[in-house]
């Protein structure tokens, strides 16, 4: 073994640099960050064959002193802390003092700047692989700082060569200036490659137009199927925009995240975001996201990886909770809405409806729109128990509105059922066009919250069987059974195994009384079986309720009256998530009336 010697400061910045220098993104990320600290309102890079050969990084920001230059390029030299206690109240992007001397020591490098003290005349320094000018040269300079990175990695051989194809390198710096663009809405943005622009960001004054950036770097689809999000709580705060279920990913490529304006991967968050998502996600999907945390400093540690992309909260699990139930909240009043004057006059015909149908006998025949007569004729076979099913009110379930209730004015949000397609879909009208409703997929979710409130409360009425039902199953189904004989007692079946490979059913839920149980108790193993043990058990209670809302929907060809439809209508208008089915595939399309002009090509 050789013996133990210092190693030389050269060298020790090329492996300081290994920590946080992968790429040319990484450098891009470094300069980007400490033009925002330095209070720039306006950044402009340029970038040369995916910045391996050239990374310049100009802002206007606040600029360094000459006698400060060199000091800029040392290690361990920084302006942003200089107490132990300065590291706890962090509020700066960057603060280790090692990016500048790191990225310096594997490429040709030059700083200059200008702190406005000297005019128009700024300090240039040079160097490479580390190795540094003794003269500071005056140069011609506006206020601010220029960086420039040249040839990175030309004298680390080794590195160089994992870097990728042009494009791809780009692609990753691409990336890395709108996730830092999105950070900071007031600052102007210039981007060229190969001296053409690919990315030009004018600054943004007012909040409103902050979804104008939103949609030019996450997409105009995600801007418009987004969600705005606020909540305050004690010292934390969040905003930004989350999209609506029916919008997900193959990936989780559009996910931004930002703590104190800082970019971060965390899985506290994560976890957060799934669970609010839990149950509305349609499955192997991923939300998109775009969003803001205000957290004290010292109430996080940015400290906890060298390139700044993980940190470490003090109270997790407030953290998580506040941000599950901020965007948890917001999901849930996915349902459909009218403006507030037209909520009013809704609410307002709703009574008067719910009256009329309350003292039918004073009301004349002749103010029921002719095609509930008509419907009425042709449909002889009503749905059985649809009444009884915890998921309808019984005021909507006698007649359709009156005549005057499908004037525009005073439509609800998803409008009135004039007809049901294939036995599938309902067709209803409201101000705007055509609505088409999902009726299993929508009636799955009225069923499923209703069955999430029942089960919080321990209400799930049930119902003995007069002939004890036996399912034959597995030997492995059978244990499990066993295993988790109190979960299915909480949702109000009363099971017991009979010898090794079958169970008998004594007692469901009243609510499924026309389920083939046979078919449910077999999913519902197969549901428990995926989580393993009876630990994880709560963790499956959405995923079991779920299953069985599926089972006890209205299914696809089920004649339904005009009166049952628009008993639909209604309960989805008042049901949180109802604009997704429990699997998050959307519940009803809106087609407008000027969308069905161009499909006609009406007045071209």
């Amino acid at each position: 073994m050789t013996a133990i010697q210092r190693l030389s400061t050269q060298l020790v910045n090329q492996i300081a640099a290994g920590e946080v220098i992968d790429r040319p993104a990484s450098v891009l990320k470094e300069l980007l960050e400490n033009a925002l600290d330095a209070g720039a309102t306006k950044i402009s890079i340029q970038l040369k064959h995916g910045g391996t050969e050239v990374i310049r990084v100009t802002d206007n920001g606040c600029g360094i002193p000459k006698q400060e230059i060199a000091l800029a390029l040392e290690r361990h030299a920084t302006s942003k802390i200089s107490t132990l206690e300065d590291i706890e109240h962090i509020s700066t992007l960057g603060f280790r003092g090692e990016a500048l001397p790191s990225i310096a020591s594997v490429c040709r490098f030059s700083l200059t700047s200008n702190d406005q003290r000297d005019g128009n005349v700024g300090w240039l320094l040079a160097g490479e692989g580390g190795e540094f000018s003794d003269e500071i040269m005056p140069v011609r300079h506006a206020h601010g700082t220029t960086i420039e990175v040249k040839n990175l990695f030309f004298n680390v051989p080794a590195r160089k060569k994992f870097l990728r194809t042009e494009r791809t390198e780009l692609q990753h710096c691409e990336a890395v200036l709108c996730k830092t663009a999105l950070s900071r809405f007031a600052v102007a943005w210039i981007a060229k490659h190969n001296n053409r622009n690919f990315l030009e960001l004018p600054p943004l004054a007012d909040a409103q137009d902050n979804v104008r950036r939103v949609a030019k770097i996450c997409g105009q689809q995600f801007a418009e199927q987004s969600i705005p999000v606020e909540n305050s709580a004690q010292d934390l705060h969040i905003n930004g925009w989350i999209s609506l279920p029916t919008f997900s990913r193959s990936q989780a490529d559009l996910q931004y995240f930002y703590v104190n304006g800082r970019a971060i991967r965390d899985k506290v968050i994560a976890h957060a975001v799934k669970q609010a998502y839990q149950d509305v996600l349609y499955h192997g999907r991923f939300p998109a996201f775009v969003l803001f945390l205000e957290i004290p400093p010292d109430q996080v540690d940015v400290n906890a990886h060298p390139m700044k992309h993980e940190v470490r909260f003090r109270q997790a699990k407030y953290v998580h909770g506040f941000i599950r139930h901020t965007l948890g909240k917001a999901i849930a009043e996915t349902m459909p809405k009218a403006g507030p004057q037209a909520a009013q006059q809704y609410s307002k015909l709703a009574d008067d409806y719910i009256q009329a149908v309350q003292a039918p006998n004073e009301r004349s025949t002749s103010q029921v729109p002719n095609s509930v007569h008509s419907t009425a004729a042709r449909t002889r076979e009503p749905l059985q128990g649809y009444a009884t099913a915890p998921s309808f009110n019984s005021a909507w379930h006698a007649q359709a509105p009156v005549t005057d209730a499908h004037t525009a004015a005073l439509a609800p949000p998803l409008g009135y059922a004039i007809a049901q397609l294939h036995g599938i879909y309902i067709l209803a009208q409201n101000a705007q066009g055509l609505v088409i409703i999902d009726m299993h997929a929508a009636h799955e979710r009225i069923v499923y919250e209703r069955l999430k409130v029942l089960y919080r409360q321990g209400n799930i009425a049930t119902q003995p069987l007069l002939m004890p039902l036996t399912i034959n199953l597995s030997r492995q189904e059978v244990a499990l059974a066993e295993q988790h004989h109190e979960a299915f007692v909480k949702f109000g079946f009363q099971l017991e195994s009979f010898g090794e490979e079958s169970i008998v059913l004594r007692e469901i839920p009243s609510l499924l009384q026309q389920a083939d149980m046979s078919e449910l108790i077999r999913d519902v193993l197969a549901d428990l079986n995926m989580f393993g043990s009876s630990e994880k058990l709560e963790q499956a209670t959405s995923k079991l309720l779920s299953t069985i809302a599926c089972h006890s929907a209205v299914r696809a060809n089920r004649k339904l009256t005009i009166a049952e439809m628009n008993a639909l209508l209604r309960e989805m208008e008042t049901t949180e998530k109802s604009d997704q089915c429990n699997h998050g595939r959307p519940t009803w399309v809106p087609v407008s009336v000027e969308q069905l002009d161009k499909l006609f090509k009406r007045g071209q």
